[in-house]
């Protein structure tokens, strides 16, 4: 598995490459490939784990004043709580925050702490769907959302839609990427449906548009895989 994901990041990056000295995207995997690839990346980050505007219940067995309902999770990612301290809460898991909590109580404060944590209420994050949709605007991004389920939110395309120019941009570890997708396989059944997440944008592409747009569409063949557009600084 890491063999596979190491080669598919070494072309991604190759591509890259090759994009910047043109000034535009090149071509990338296609198939099966392209799709096993998207998986890998999908499955580096931890089913179920904590988000900036969760909202958690922290208890601490007999220390009321240490628990709460209330705890929040702020847009860096962080949780802060009495005698613990400043806590990285985005991105672990329950049964991490648990343990450092644990940690740092058991190490001055209290013996042996029972710690509990739970996620109250998760963060209300978002997908913006745009172009040639009946309602563009920004949408509930429900977990298991797909393309699919993405545009249906957006109320389905327009008749002046490019079905196989629809395009999502995302953002991972400060690296912009994007994807063409062709709606009519996937409709068909011919493609798989690919999962959006939270803070991707949608552009569904025009029958017969002109200017830059459209020559970065024609530069970019179907690839049904997030290719890396650069960093963001």
């Amino acid at each position: 598995m890491k063999t596979r994901v190491a080669t598919g990041v070494a072309a991604l990056l190759m591509l890259s490459a090759s994009a910047c000295s043109e000034g535009r995207p090149s071509s990338a995997p296609t198939g099966t490939a392209a799709y096993a690839l998207i998986q890998d990346q999908e499955g580096d980050e931890e089913a179920g784990a904590i988000q900036p505007g969760d909202h958690l219940a922290i208890s601490v067995l007999g220390e009321a004043d240490l628990s709460s309902d209330n705890y929040w999770v702020d847009g860096s990612g962080m949780v802060q709580m009495p005698l613990a301290g400043e806590l990285k809460a985005g991105g672990q898991t329950i049964s991490q925050l648990k343990q450092e909590i644990t940690k740092r109580l058991g190490e001055r404060y209290i013996r042996n702490p029972q710690v509990a944590v739970s996620i109250t209420e998760h963060s209300k994050q978002s997908v913006t769907v745009e172009g040639e949709v009946q309602v563009a605007g920004r949408f509930e991004a429900t977990p298991g959302l797909t393309l699919l389920g993405a545009l249906a939110l957006a109320h389905s395309t327009t008749t002046d839609a490019r079905l196989d120019e629809v395009i999502v941009f995302r953002e991972v570890k400060a690296q912009r990427l994007v994807a063409r997708f062709d709606l009519r396989d996937i409709r068909k059944g011919l493609a798989l449906d690919p999962q959006i997440r939270a803070g991707d944008r949608i552009v569904v592409g025009r029958s017969g548009v002109k200017g830059a747009w459209h020559d970065f569409l024609k530069a970019a063949p179907l690839f049904n895989i997030f290719y890396i557009l650069g960093v963001r600084v």
